[in-house]
């Protein structure tokens, strides 16, 4: 995959889907493993890469509900494989922040919100500050 964006010059998305999946037992052990954080059901969570026409280029494996997106990236070996090359563009939602930094911003994603009225800044060290 990471071959073929490199060659055609094409933009990728990247993004976790969920399917709903049925709860284990009451006496099985894991059951709440497989809740989703952020819609509190069910789920089992598979990562896929589409192109800019929306074709499949990567699925990843399919795991629990309670795995964060980030980490399923991380765990496919995605960082490692964009450290390695240049010149790519994977968009992707705000489950990915963080990636930027490490893969030198070859994943994009949209800027952190601000909290209340200020973005908060630690300048000293010594506690939070907010700029005016």
């Amino acid at each position: 995959m990471i071959a073929h964006l490199g060659a055609t010059g094409q933009t990728a998305l990247m993004d976790a889907t969920e399917i709903r999946v049925r709860r284990p037992s009451a006496h099985r052990g894991g059951r709440s493993r497989f809740i989703s954080g952020k819609s509190r059901i069910n789920a089992m969570k598979a990562l896929v890469v589409n192109d800019e026409r929306g074709r499949p280029l990567f699925c990843g494996e399919v795991r629990a509900g309670s795995v964060a997106e980030i980490t399923q990236a991380r765990d496919a070996g995605l960082v490692d494989l964009l450290a390695d090359t240049i010149g790519l563009q994977i968009l992707a939602d705000a489950g990915y922040q963080g990636l930027a930094a490490r893969t030198y911003g070859q994943v994009v994603t949209p800027p952190r919100k601000r909290r209340g009225k200020h973005l908060e800044l630690n300048r000293s060290g010594s506690g939070r500050d907010s700029i005016p």
